[in-house]
């Protein structure tokens, strides 16, 4: 009986030793390790990618933003995104696809709609659209709805209506248009890409500035 009991609690303590010292480890050194090394090496991605603007952050790098006016580059459609219906204490945008498929008639509409508006809102007096210039992306939601890049060709396509509202020349638009736009990742992966709300903010900078 007695070392029944003295072998129980030898394990119990094992036990709980080796708690402590996961505990300590996992929970305390490991976080403190991971965090410290993203904040040294990678300031910028481990504090969300975040853009500023005249000292106050104005949303991140890594999500896409609506709402902008005509004076500003427009993001790509976000038709995948809703609104919480299920615990509507909290007013939350959820992300996600429009989920419908390429011969869907609601999908096709919303591209032709789409496309219309695109060559009506970025025609201008010196400039005409054609429907045969826009880009995919200017007419299509990304899986996510949250895309914060455009292609290269749709910036290109927005920056004659972009000079014109901001009193701007054409070619200082495309100068600007052409410092943000990043090239494949690795020089391989992915597509060529335009940044919207980097884009938009160094934009607001040039005409208030």
């Amino acid at each position: 009986m007695n070392n029944s009991v003295t072998n129980t609690a030898r394990l119990l303590g094992a036990g709980l030793r080796a708690l402590l010292v996961l505990t300590v480890v996992c929970g305390v050194l490991y976080p403190l390790a991971v965090t410290g090394v993203a904040q040294a090496l990678f300031n910028s991605k481990a504090n969300g990618s975040e853009i500023t603007s005249g000292g106050k952050v104005v949303g991140s790098s890594l999500i896409g933003q609506q709402g902008y006016g005509l004076d500003y580059f427009q993001p790509r459609p976000a038709n995948g995104l809703g609104e919480n219906s299920v615990n509507t204490q909290y007013k939350l945008i959820l992300s996600g696809a429009t989920n419908r498929s390429g011969d869907n008639a609601e999908l096709i509409t919303w591209v032709k709609e789409a496309k219309a508006k695109v060559v009506k809102d970025n025609s201008t007096a010196d400039y005409k659209v054609r429907p045969s210039q826009v880009p995919a992306d200017a007419v299509t939601s990304s899986g996510s709805g949250l895309d914060p890049d455009i292609s290269p060709a749709y910036a290109d396509l927005q920056v004659h209506r972009v000079a014109e509202r901001n009193g701007l020349s054409v070619a200082r638009v495309r100068q600007l248009v052409d410092r943000h736009t990043d090239g494949r990742t690795l020089g391989f992966m992915g597509e060529p890409r335009v940044n919207v709300l980097e884009l938009n903010t160094a934009l607001k900078e040039l005409t208030k500035g």
